[in-house]
Formats: structure tokens, C-alpha cells, sequence
């Protein structure tokens, strides 16, 4: 075969990576987006077998100056150093309620590390262990594309009426725009309240970024129609919507997803049911519409680990959530005789969630106690103040 790098060298074409590309290849950064940049420093290697008593010690060294927070997605070999657990929002208030430890140690990703920045003092320092850790739902509203959508509610003479609601799962600029404009951010747990919250406020919701999260909450539970929700979508002019389609609309659903939630489909419920006779199917919000109707339970990650908790010894499971926890929570509970699987058939871990592993975590730790801080994660005093605003008022939903 002829070798078609040396037929024609790079330096001979007039190419120039785009943005996209270069943070791909982690050489470059975007302030306003969830993609990483590079990892400065020495990792050790993967293969070190001291890996675990490097980090216990490290750890020690450091004492009640750092505090670790692991989320539920994050691998095994990383939780065990964690000195709390939980989803997102949870984790930042832990972080918050431990003004003594001088350094927060985010074992999540970026948009995590970015709330618990905005609700710990300014003396307390927010380390995310590998920088490269981002969400691809956060990434999919940047601030450019969302003050975009504003113009076009606006020449459509609807947004006086909407009030937005993001999620958690987004950017410190989403939920600083959230702030702005009167809005509110959600959880998984609590995205009805804050729904009814914000339609007791206007007559619309802008719902960003995540799509099912808004379409099941309005739909499942709050018993809209299909028909009351449109999908707005950055990358088509006026959102591939008419102005008639959004006064008509309730809710205005951000064309954003998670790729693991995302991934599980009708045929993934069906199949589990063929193979596992008398499966309970358990399922978080985030995923598809269809799936959630085809689904026996739907909840938030700390729901789906409830509901495992107070489930009977014998009783069958099929979870679709990340795989990390899902295999932590089969090892707990095979005691108990609870058969528990994965919904999709397909192995699926949450990619930018995985970068964070031991050697990362050890990088970090170590540098830490040799008094050097790494992969800060700091939000503007400006974005903090709105997206504060913004977390406040969930904190204040009845």
C-alpha cells in the first residue's frame, strides 16, 4: 500500500485543526465549554502497584486540609478514597459544609467541580483531578448559543413569558444566564418542583440542556401532552422553530442529551424482559421518553439506589444508569440474593466521568501535599454571582 503520509506531508497543506479538533487532542482550551484541557504534570503509571498506598498516604499527609468527593459514576479503584459519595449537587453541598478543609478534591467531572467552586468559601481551593473530565450534555449549551435562543424567543415576542430552567448537569454560564433572567436550576430529584415553580412565575419554560429530563418531567408527572413541548436546536436558524410553534408551546426543550442515558432504547427493555422473566426495569429520567414509559420505575440516581436498598431478597433488576454504578450496586446487594443488571446488553461506562483514575487522583494528592496546587477549578466572580442566584432559588423551592 503506498504510504499516503509521505505521498503528501502535513506541512505541504495549507490545514489549521479547528477548535473542536485541538480540544479533542487536548492542546488547546475553551473557558465556556465542558472539553478539558491538558493535564500538566507527570502521571504515574498505571501499572505502579504502590498506586493505592501512594494515595493513602498522600491522603494522610494532607489530613483534614482535603476533602474527597467521589461520584456515584466515578470506578471503584477511585471511590474508595472517597470521603463522601453522592450525585452532583449533593457532593458540592458536602463540599460546602466543610469550611475547614482547605482543598476540595472533585472526583467528577468539570460542570461538578464548577458548583461546588460557586457554594465553598473563597478561601477553600477546587481541584477536578484530571482537567480533560467534562460532560458532553453540558457541552451541547455554551453560553454564545443560549444568548442566541434569547434573541430569537425574543423577536418571537414570547420571552417575557419564559422562565429557564437548567439543570444541574450544565455549565457555571448556564446556570449564571439562569440567574439572570429569574430562572432556576434542577435536579434530577426535585426538576417537578422546580417546573411548577417556574410556570407559577410564566407561562413558558426554556428547559436546558438535557431533553428527556424536561419532556419526561412535563409529560410523566406533570401530565402535559407531547404536543405542549417543541425542541429547540442551536445548530438550525431560529432553532428549526417558527414563532408560532413557540408561542403555541408550554415547554422549549434545549436539544441536549446524555450519551450513556441516551443509549438505551425500547428493544433494550424488551429484551431484558424475555431473558430475565419477572425483571423490575428501573430507569433514570434522562433517558428517552419511550424508554421511560416502557420502564416499571424512574428516579435519580440516589432514587435507583433507594429503591435497590428497600427492594425484597429475590427480586430481579434491570438499571439503566451508568455502568460504574450499576456493577457497584450488584456486588452490594448479591448477598441479599437481588439479581441486578445492566439494561443495554452493551457495556457502556460515562467516558469523561473515566478519566478520572488512580493515577490522576495520585497525581493530584501527591502534588498537593508537596504544596502545589493543580487543575484549580475557579468560576469569575461575575458567573458566580448569577449562578448562585440560580442555585439559591432551587435551595428555596418548597
Amino acid at each position: 500500500m503506498r504510504d499516503v503520509t509521505t505521498a503528501h506531508p502535513v506541512q505541504d497543506l495549507d490545514v489549521q485543526p479547528t477548535p473542536l479538533a485541538l480540544l479533542l487532542l487536548g492542546r488547546d482550551a475553551d473557558p465556556r465549554s465542558e472539553r478539558g484541557v491538558e493535564c500538566p504534570g507527570d502521571l504515574p503509571s498505571p501499572s505502579d502497584p504502590d498506586l493505592v498506598e501512594r494515595a493513602r498516604a498522600a491522603k494522610e499527609k494532607l489530613g483534614e486540609k482535603v476533602f474527597v468527593l467521589g461520584h456515584h459514576y466515578q470506578r471503584d479503584e477511585v471511590i474508595q478514597f472517597a470521603d463522601v459519595t453522592g450525585d452532583s449537587f449533593k457532593l458540592a453541598r458536602d463540599a460546602a459544609a466543610r469550611p475547614e478543609a482547605e482543598y476540595i478534591v472533585f472526583c467528577g467531572v468539570h460542570f461538578m467541580a464548577e458548583s461546588a467552586d460557586i457554594l465553598t468559601t473563597d478561601d477553600q481551593k477546587v481541584v477536578l483531578p484530571d482537567l480533560a473530565a467534562g460532560c458532553s450534555m453540558a457541552d451541547m449549551a455554551t453560553a454564545e448559543q443560549v444568548a442566541e435562543c434569547w434573541d430569537v424567543l425574543t423577536e418571537a415576542g414570547v420571552a417575557e413569558q419564559v422562565v429557564p430552567v437548567s439543570y444541574m448537569n450544565s455549565s457555571a454560564d448556564i446556570k449564571a444566564f439562569t440567574g439572570r433572567h429569574g430562572g432556576t436550576i434542577c435536579t434530577s430529584s426535585n426538576a417537578r418542583r422546580a417546573l411548577e415553580w417556574a410556570f407559577e412565575q410564566g407561562e413558558k419554560v426554556l428547559f436546558l440542556p438535557d431533553q428527556h429530563l424536561g419532556r419526561n418531567t412535563a409529560v410523566r408527572d406533570m401530565g402535559m401532552t407531547l404536543e405542549d413541548c417543541v425542541l429547540y436546536n442551536p445548530h438550525k436558524p431560529n432553532g428549526g422553530l417558527t414563532a408560532e410553534e413557540l408561542r403555541d408551546a408550554k415547554m422549549i426543550l434545549w436539544r441536549g442529551h446524555c450519551s450513556v442515558h441516551g443509549r438505551f432504547s425500547v428493544e433494550s427493555v424488551d429484551d431484558v424482559r424475555a431473558r430475565i422473566p419477572g425483571v423490575n426495569v428501573l430507569v433514570h429520567p434522562e433517558c428517552k421518553h419511550e424508554v421511560v414509559a416502557a420502564a416499571d420505575y424512574v428516579g435519580s440516581t440516589e432514587y435507583i439506589i433507594k429503591a435497590l436498598e428497600a427492594a425484597p431478597a429475590g427480586s430481579k433488576w434491570a438499571i439503566g444508569t451508568e455502568l460504574n454504578l450499576v456493577r457497584r450496586l450488584a456486588n452490594r446487594f448479591a448477598a441479599e440474593d437481588k439479581e441486578i443488571v445492566f439494561l443495554d446488553k452493551t457495556v457502556c461506562f460515562c467516558s469523561t466521568m473515566n478519566r478520572i483514575d488512580l493515577p490522576h487522583l495520585v497525581w493530584t494528592l501527591e502534588s498537593l501535599a508537596e504544596g502545589k496546587l493543580v487543575n484549580r477549578i475557579e468560576v469569575d466572580p461575575e458567573t458566580e454571582k448569577y449562578a448562585k442566584l440560580a442555585l439559591e432559588r432551587m435551595l428555596a423551592l418548597p
